[in-house]
């Protein structure tokens, strides 16, 4: 039987049922998070954010062709990008498993017989469909995510390396070495995760080419792979890239050349050495230095797929991100400046106090007309009580406070290394990277965030006494694990498949065992400690691990032949292989697939796709809308810029608002969006000027008039400036009390007020500005404020933070998801809890019939960002219908509760969903829709009897844990019981007093709580 044909034909199965797999469950348009931004960029070659992923980008481009000019269908084929990329993963696993495997029970000059085939391609079999069905790869499998293919690059590289050492001994076999190199080089350009394969490959190479391994020679090969890792990392992709920049500042600001010159020079200068350092390499026969150099040339033509982001950036794209021109900014870019340094071996805790500023900071360079000219100087603060290992560094009040409670740790201490290295392995080992792990091979709770309290988003077994020793009380499992998708049941099978094939593949090749090891170790614990992650992040980050996970499938995959050597010994070895296949089939992939397919189902859900467009069906015709997070602009990005939806509508990510090249962008059109009205030249916002302007208050009676107050900020005049400590002269705030002359006939003309409403339009709108500095962005809005004469409609999206609105909150009224900004008189007469401002015409409009609702209510899963979306739109539904209400108008009211239980589910997701449906259900006791509304009710109670009742059995077991889901629960249910009786529902009142009561006692230890009145 020829192997070779066998291992292909078995491997080319697994691909194809992992292409299936990913095709059948993978989300029809964009996702949430980076993919709008992706979609967008790849498919109109654009600057994505940094450090870029421009091969990604490429690659991406390709795929959307298949859309043949349907700009609906887009995202969906470059997901089918994600999805084959994804399979092609598997399947380079499979030949990696598979050429392992046989190293080991295969020997030179043995008789290749049916048992030992059946047993390798089982094991690869097993090991390859694992992993297919593993969460953290699955869940990036069916989006435009840079990790799909990532995976893959890591994938082939890796079984390029065991190509190699099976032809180590051949003529040209150093050409796998070669094809690697360029593998690397290219995936630079999508992303860095496969350089951390280096170490392992490095012992393979060490293991082939020595005849013994020593210890001496096992610590040269790990510094060796450590330092060419260090050399590729920095050397290449940063160094090469910064002569070149500071080559240029030296032609150009001392010669006196044009840009780009020493760039130009110092590229000739590279390649004239690697040219005459491989001639040398040929002419003495130096074999090593020879494979060194031309690896390197071969790394650098991969990563030669970064000129795209230059060439790109040239052309101006509506998307530039960072806007990487010329050789400082590219060099900025690269360097993942806009995101800031952590400290990794030594540096402060959270409560260090800063004692001075380093002297002689790293200056900063911009480009100027004619030359180079200094932004200023990267300033480097010095700090007391420095410690080795600064795991808990970060001095954001909330990081700062959940250190503290996660180490127990009063106020007045200052961590030390013991402590930092507790918190290195209690929560970014522990928590971080092994509550991941164990998602993946033993079991997972549910898909709520998980932030350290312990009763959400953790691991689970479905073994009730083990998860009851580690979890606390499991008895009474609540509706937010039994009922979500996402709680997956795997009693541990994958991972005593892992653990036994790693025990086999240690026994029977020490050597092997230890290289994947190494793999495990590089793209999992390490990557937590170059990392340092801060606590409390906007999502889970599970998936920066999936290579570690990856190594570990090769150990799940060998551990069907540990099942045969060991279990199996006694029956022939074909039906010992095959008995021990099925096992391994049924103990990882089958249990996986099972219990994983409806949370990985994406196929019926359009939530991230709609949701962007109702936040642009929200706005008024040629509207500015500010943005800020991840969730409420890369949709809107993808949206406009891939389906042409709203072009006239200027989307401003305030996040990015405070950077000079985002500031340029805003100054010009944009599809069918003229430029904002910002009056600030290029010369008073560079980098470097006004970035941060602090507030003095003058004690200036009265509010001062906005144009006034950018004027000042503008002006270069050293009268208009104050000292800084430093020495330098700073435009600053002399009082926070703003205010905006109003002309009625503007705001009637230009539509921003209806005719109906005039009556109510202020002759001024003042505010008080709500922070204790101007930034360069917040200069900018102000700028647009004061120099739009409500020409444009100026819009906050509701996700929006409200520091953001920078004081404006009672000009703000809702149109749908976002809110207009109007010169209304604000309505102070109004007692109702949650009084939210509301255009209502234009609200119910939007509401019944521009948007859409991603088909929440039919989708067979909702991620957990989706399920927020549920949370968001059902409070619009209510506040809308109680407007509604309040002006008399029932008719309508009654539709727009109609129309939410057609589109809106009805299912809950977390204590927040009982929040939003108890103002509903007051809204429809208001209608006369008592049946629904007590359904409500009763519905809401018996959900949160059994999440606090589940909360009170972890409580008395493990400890309080939930406290403000127990609040926030035990507060509505009270507030239930009084409505039911205001409206004369005892029958429903009665049945929640039964639950508050039997809650409050078993609270009664913990929190003293009043009853119900």
């Amino acid at each position: 039987m020829n192997y070779s044909k066998v291992n292909n034909i078995v491997g080319w199965i697994c691909f194809l049922i992992a292409t299936i797999t990913y095709v059948l469950t993978l989300e029809p348009s964009a996702s949430f998070w980076d993919c709008g931004e992706f979609i967008a960029s790849a498919f109109r070659m654009q600057v994505v954010h940094q450090p870029g992923a421009p091969l990604f980008l490429m690659i991406q481009r390709f795929f959307s062709v298949f859309a043949a000019g349907d700009l609906t269908r887009i995202a969906y084929w470059m997901n089918i990008g994600s999805a084959i990329c994804s399979a092609a993963t598997i399947l380079f696993l499979f030949w990696t498993i598979t050429a392992l495997a046989k190293k080991t029970v295969f020997k030179a000059g043995d008789e290749l017989t049916t048992g030992k085939l059946v047993s390798i391609m089982g094991a690869g079999a097993v090991g390859a469909l694992a992993y297919t069905f593993s969460d953290s790869f699955w869940f990036s499998a069916v989006e435009s995510e840079v990790y799909a293919q990532s995976s893959l690059f890591t994938a082939i590289v890796f079984w390029a390396i065991l190509k190699w050492e099976a032809h180590a001994d051949e003529p040209k076999a150093d050409r796998w070495l070669l094809f690697i190199a360029y593998i690397m080089g290219l995936s630079i350009g999508i992303h860095l995760l496969n350089l951390l394969t280096i170490p392992a490959l490095a012992f393979i190479y060490y293991f082939k080419r020595t005849g013994k391994a020593t210890t001496s020679g096992i610590v040269k090969t790990l510094a060796a792979g450590i330092l060419i890792l260090a050399v590729i990392q920095y050397g290449i992709i940063q160094y090469l890239v910064s002569f070149g920049a500071y080559f240029d500042l030296f032609f150009v600001n001392t010669l006196g050349l044009g840009f780009g010159t020493g760039v130009l020079f110092f590229a000739v200068l590279v390649i004239s050495a690697l040219v005459w350092g491989i001639r040398y390499s040929i002419k003495h026969q130096k074999k090593l230095l020879n494979l060194g150099l031309i690896s390197t040339v071969l790394i650098i033509f991969g990563y030669a797929s970064f000129s795209m982001i230059i060439i790109r950036a040239k052309a101006d794209p509506n998307l530039n991100n960072s806007a990487p021109k010329d050789a400082f900014s590219f060099l900025s870019y690269l360097n993942r400046e806009q995101y800031g340094d952590r400290p990794l071996a030594y540096g402060p805790n959270y409560n260090s106090e800063r004692t001075g500023i380093k002297e002689g900071g790293k200056t900063i360079w911009r480009k100027g007309n004619e030359k180079y000219e200094k932004a200023g100087v990267k300033t480097d603060y010095e700090y007391n009580n420095n410690t080795l290992l600064p795991r808990m560094y970060s001095d954001d009040a909330r990081h700062a406070a959940f250190y503290k409670e996660w180490m127990r740790l009063d106020d007045a201490k200052v961590p030390n290394l013991v402590d930092n290295v507790g918190f290195l392995f209690s929560y970014q080992i522990g928590y971080m990277y092994m509550r991941y792990f164990m998602w993946n091979f033993a079991g997972r709770q549910n898909d709520e965030q998980g932030q350290g309290s312990g009763h959400e988003g953790t691991w689970i077994s479905g073994i009730k006494p083990i998860d009851a020793m580690l979890r606390g009380d499991q008895t009474n499992l609540p509706p937010s694990t039994v009922d979500n998708n996402a709680y997956n049941r795997f009693f541990f099978l994958p991972l005593i498949m892992g653990i036994i094939g790693a025990l086999w593949h240690f026994k029977r090749n020490q050597k092997d065992a230890g290289v994947v090891a190494l793999l495990f170790f590089f793209t999992g614990i390490a990557i937590v400690l170059y990392l340092n992650q801060k606590p409390l992040e906007p999502r889970e980050r599970d998936y920066a691990y999936v290579g570690s996970f990856y190594a570990f499938a090769i150990w799940i995959g060998l551990g069907a032949l540990a099942i045969k050597e060991w279990v199996f010994k006694k029956l022939s070895a074909t039906n010992g292989a095959v008995a021990a296949t099925v096992i391994g089939l049924l103990a990882a992939p089958v249990i996986m697939a099972q219990q994983g397919w409806d949370d990985h189902d994406r196929s019926t859900k359009m939530v991230p796709h709609d949701i962007a467009l109702d936040y642009l069906e929200s706005c008024a015709p040629n509207a500015i809308l500010f943005t800020y997070g991840d969730n409420d602009t890369y949709p809107l990005w993808y949206i406009q810029e891939v389906e042409n939806v709203r072009p006239d509508i200027r989307i401003v990510n305030l996040s990015l608002f405070d950077t000079d090249w985002y500031i340029n962008g805003a100054r010009k059109k944009q599809n069918e969006s003229a430029p904002l009205p910002i009056t600030m030249k290029p010369e008073q916002y560079v980098q470097g000027e006004r970035d941060v302007m602090p507030y003095d208050d003058y004690k200036i009676a009265g509010a001062v008039e906005l144009k006034n107050i950018v004027d000042l900020l503008l002006s270069n005049d050293d009268n208009d400036k104050v000292a800084m400590q430093d020495g330098t002269k700073s435009n600053f705030l002399p009082t926070k009390n703003f205010k905006i002359t109003i002309d009625p006939k503007q705001v009637l003309s230009t539509g921003t007020v209806s005719a109906a409403n005039a009556s109510k339009i202020v002759p001024e709108m003042t505010w008080t500005f709500n922070k204790g500095y101007v930034t360069k962005g917040t200069l900018a809005m102000l700028d647009i404020l004061a120099h739009n004469d409500w020409k444009r409609p100026i819009y906050f999206a509701s996700t929006v933070p409200s520091e953001q609105y920078n004081g404006l909150d009672k000009y703000l009224y809702s149109e749908g998801l976002a809110l207009r900004l109007m010169p209304l008189q604000p309505d102070t007469t109004t007692s109702e809890e949650r009084a939210e401002q509301l255009n209502t015409p234009v609200l119910y409009n939007n509401v019944m019939t521009k948007f859409k609702w991603g088909n929440m209510k039919n989708a067979t899963y909702l991620d957990p960002q989706s399920s927020d979306d549920t949370f968001i739109f059902t409070n619009i539904f209510s506040n809308l219908a109680g407007s509604l209400i309040k002006e008399g108008k029932t008719t309508e009211a009654k539709k727009v509760v109609d129309k939410y239980y057609e589109v809106m589910p009805q299912k809950f997701y977390g204590i927040r969903t009982v929040v939003v449906k108890f103002y509903m259900a007051e809204n429809l006791y208001k209608l006369g829709e008592t049946a629904r509304a007590n359904e409500i009710l009763t519905q809401s109670g018996d959900y949160i009897n059994k999440e606090l009742t589940y909360l009170a059995d972890l409580s008395a077991s493990k400890g309080l844990t939930g406290s403000q889901n127990v609040q926030t629960g035990l507060y509505y249910l009270d507030r239930m019981i009084r409505t039911a009786k205001a409206n004369g529902q005892t029958k429903v009142s009665t049945q929640l007093e039964k639950i508050f009561t039997g809650l409050e006692a078993k609270f009664s230890a913990y929190y003293s709580q009043q009853g119900p009145q």
